[in-house]
């Protein structure tokens, strides 16, 4: 079972080192997750000492006011040969046999995360340290929950304290520690108070009573120490520490051990309580109680990392790849880029994403009632008919039909098809910007770069513009081609009845009677009307060839062939990532290596077992 302890040790270690260690995070935290003893206690409850007693060194910093300013996380680790020894974790291969000096780096490792201003913190201290005078176990010491701040603290490091407390106890796989002195009110003890807010039951809390040898003449302990005044499912623990004479005069530990024993087994109250009292037994009791939680969490750990590695996976995926280095691999990301956002785009157009049905309608509602409007009967009024073939005539008037009067009354009804052609091109153009605009936003990759994403947009839409223009000038194109050659046919399959083509033998007034004008007005619609039937096919036509099929086929091209010319520099100017999205997948990155090493190692161990 030591292996268990030393698994969550490790994966501890893991955690602090990446930042893992229960701040607030869209994930959940490992460290949330796994179990820990957190050791709790207000100023002056002996809760140092008691740590020392259980380690057997004198090792933490002592003090007037609150001495412990972050939380160590204190691993003990048995060796059966060797000298003891300590390591802490910001300095890796930096062995510690005096532990005077664990004791000043501690203090000085608080200075440089705090500052000398007495504040706290929540970024733990991991202190490893191994020794055959230990059982395997991990102890978290917390800050001593304080009534008053003391000069050169802030008037909310009582509050502030108190909830770096609760942030660690609250948790369920948390084991509370709780330490309260034997001379003073067990109802006013701070640990007591605390743990019993999230731990009513006292299901996870072990009571540990310290100071029961400086209790009053007369009084005792045993009411407590047998749950009678305060039951908890585990039963109390008595502590006898050195006194501050013994600490002043650097009493040896190991008689401090043996002492305490002596005193437990010769007093006439404890004497029956003996074989559990004293900090020997009690870090053997955590350690044991500590390997049997940590067995039991092992199928929910696996769950919860399972899941984690999952959701970690799945925001590196959205957040994207992390640049390239060098300036190939920096052009290659680009291209791969905007061949993602090229294809979103054509997407669009082929009806695998929504929007391209749109440019249909263009030809299929917008272009027909557009033709539909022009009034082309106003145009062909009997007074603007009778002028344009008047003028056509000039001082020769006409001898059977007024050909030339035709031909002006045709092309100046054809010009007004122009401005529906030219609005089928806009429109299409409206909703090949929208579709790009689309295809950007679908295209995550594009979110990590923003000056990539402008130049896309903007090389993208250039392109659109010249197309537009490439389009109008072929569909307008069409629309002339019809006003510079007429169909012939129309016209000679028109009936040739001499009253309708007219008598050279009449006079010329009677070649511009309304009757006749009618019926070369009729004949004009009649074309005009033809030829807009036939416009209606062959200007979607040219939108689709000049716009819509060169869109999906080259809209791009010109930003690449100018992509090919630009220097590293510039391309890592393109990829400027936001430095905040690249130290969120770096530290991703890092949870996912540490989840998955705690896989393999936990399901190593569930194997085992």
């Amino acid at each position: 079972m030591e292996n268990l302890i030393s698994l969550v040790n490790k994966i501890q270690r893991a955690c602090t080192a990446i930042g893992d260690h229960g701040e607030e995070s869209a994930l959940p935290t490992l460290w949330d997750s796994l179990p820990a003893i957190a050791v709790v206690g207000g100023q002056s409850s002996g809760k140092s000492s008691v740590l020392e007693s259980i380690v057997g060194k004198d090792f933490l910093p002592r003090g007037a006011g609150i001495v412990t300013r972050r939380p160590l996380v204190l691993q003990l680790h048995r060796i059966y040969e060797g000298k003891e020894y300590a390591e802490f974790m910001h300095l890796p291969r930096k062995k510690f046999t005096d532990f005077a000096a664990v004791r000043q780096e501690i203090s000085d490792e608080t200075d440089r995360e705090t500052g000398r201003t007495k504040q706290i913190s929540s970024v733990p201290i991991h202190l490893s340290i191994f020794s055959p005078n230990v059982v395997n176990l991990t102890l978290v010491d917390l800050p001593g929950l304080t009534k008053v701040a003391v000069e050169g603290q802030s008037e909310s490091i009582v509050q502030d304290i108190e909830n770096m407390v609760r942030a660690f106890i609250e948790k369920p796989n948390c084991i509370i520690l709780a330490i309260s002195p034997a001379n003073q009110d067990l109802a006013t003890s701070d640990a007591i108070k605390i743990s019993r807010e999230f731990d009513p039951k006292g299901e996870r809390t072990f009571g540990v009573l310290t100071k029961i040898d400086l209790m009053d003449k007369g009084t005792n302990a045993v009411d407590i120490l047998e749950g009678k005044s305060y039951k908890l499912q585990f039963p109390w623990i008595g502590v006898v520490n050195r006194s501050q004479a013994d600490i002043n005069k650097s009493v040896d530990m190991i008689a401090a051990r043996r002492r305490e024993r002596e005193y437990f087994q010769n007093s006439p109250e404890y004497s029956h309580l003996a074989n559990r009292m004293g900090s020997e037994h009690l870090g053997k009791m955590l350690s044991k109680h500590l390997e049997t939680v940590i067995k039991s969490r092992i199928p929910g750990l696996q769950s919860l990392i399972s899941k984690t590695i999952i959701d970690l996976e799945a925001e590196l995926s959205r957040l994207g790849k992390p640049i390239a280095a060098d300036a190939g691999g920096k052009l290659y990301t680009i291209m791969e880029i905007c061949r993602a956002f090229d294809q979103n785009f054509k997407e669009h157009l082929d009806g695998i994403r929504p929007g391209g049905d749109k440019i249909y309608g263009v030809f299929d509602n917008q272009l027909p009632a557009a033709l539909k409007r022009l009034q082309f009967d106003k145009h062909l009024s009997m007074e603007n008919v009778r002028k344009l073939i008047t003028q056509a005539d000039g001082y020769q008037p006409h001898l059977i039909a007024p050909e030339q009067g035709y031909r002006r009354l045709i092309e100046s009804c054809l010009v007004y098809i122009r401005t529906p052609a030219e609005a089928a091109v806009d429109a299409v153009h409206s909703i090949l910007k929208d579709l790009v605009h689309k295809a950007m936003g679908e295209t995550t990759e594009l979110k990590q770069y923003p000056t990539l994403r402008v130049e896309v947009g903007n090389a993208a839409i250039e392109s659109l513009e010249r197309l537009r223009e490439e389009s109008k000038k072929a569909t307008l194109q069409l629309v002339d081609m019809e006003c510079g050659y007429l169909t012939v046919e129309f016209f000679r399959k028109l009936p040739q009845d001499i009253e309708k083509g007219g008598n050279p033998t009449h006079s010329i007034f009677d070649r511009y009677n309304d009757s006749y004008l009618r019926r070369v007005a009729s004949t004009v619609l009649s074309y005009v009307n033809m030829t807009c039937a036939s416009l209606r096919n062959s200007i979607p036509k040219s939108v689709v060839y000049c716009q819509v099929r060169e869109a999906k086929r080259s809209l791009l091209d010109f930003f690449f062939t100018e992509l090919g010319k630009k220097e590293s520099k510039h391309l890592a100017k393109l990829l400027d990532e936001d430095p905040a999205v690249m130290q969120r997948r770096t530290n991703l990155a890092k949870r996912l290596e540490l989840y998955r090493s705690a896989q393999e190692e936990i399901d190593a161990v569930a194997w085992s077992k």
